[in-house]
């Protein structure tokens, strides 16, 4: 349902190398770049683009975030495969260019996907959902056990009820 907004417009990252990061972005996703943003002199920032599909990823120098974030290990992005296809052929796609991922897993009920490292440690996450399980049919929630093997599950844990909180 929502409220009206039509997508994310870009995700920003912090980067501890802005050229190395921009450049591996680009070669991965193969996006323009369209944006830069200089303070002081410096060139702090970039936003890349897919104008195809609409998306952007900004990145920032991290010195110059607030709070200097630390992302290693953690995917704060996924991007969506139409298809589970399109899944494999960019894990295929990263063996061609040397670009370390982990292997593609399956899931019945929810899709497939995989995660790859960026430069910083920062996982980038392809995900393909099945258009016949979990989302389509409502809630679906995964649980990870002590392996890391994922299991799905119908009914939501976390009582969020139906007020936001103040």
């Amino acid at each position: 349902m929502g409220i009206g907004l039509t997508q994310i417009k870009h995700v920003k990252l912090p980067v501890t190398d802005l050229k190395r990061s921009a450049s591996w972005y680009r070669a991965l996703l193969e996006l323009e770049l369209v944006t830069e943003y200089v303070e002081d002199g410096e060139v702090r920032g970039v936003s890349l683009l897919d104008r195809e599909a609409g998306f952007e990823i900004a990145l920032r120098q991290r010195e110059y975030c607030a709070g200097q974030p630390w992302l290693a290990g953690f995917d704060v992005f996924a991007l969506r495969s139409p298809t589970r296809e399109l899944v494999i052929a960019i894990a295929e796609r990263c063996d061609g260019l040397g670009v370390e991922h982990t292997e593609v897993w399956d899931l019945p009920g929810y899709g497939a996907g995989f995660d790859i490292p960026d430069p910083d440690g920062t996982l980038v996450r392809i995900v393909w959902h099945d258009p016949h399980g979990g989302f389509a049919s409502g809630f679906l929630g995964v649980a990870t056990d002590a392996e890391g093997r994922p299991a799905p599950y119908r009914e939501p844990r976390l009582n969020l009820g139906d007020t936001p909180a103040g």
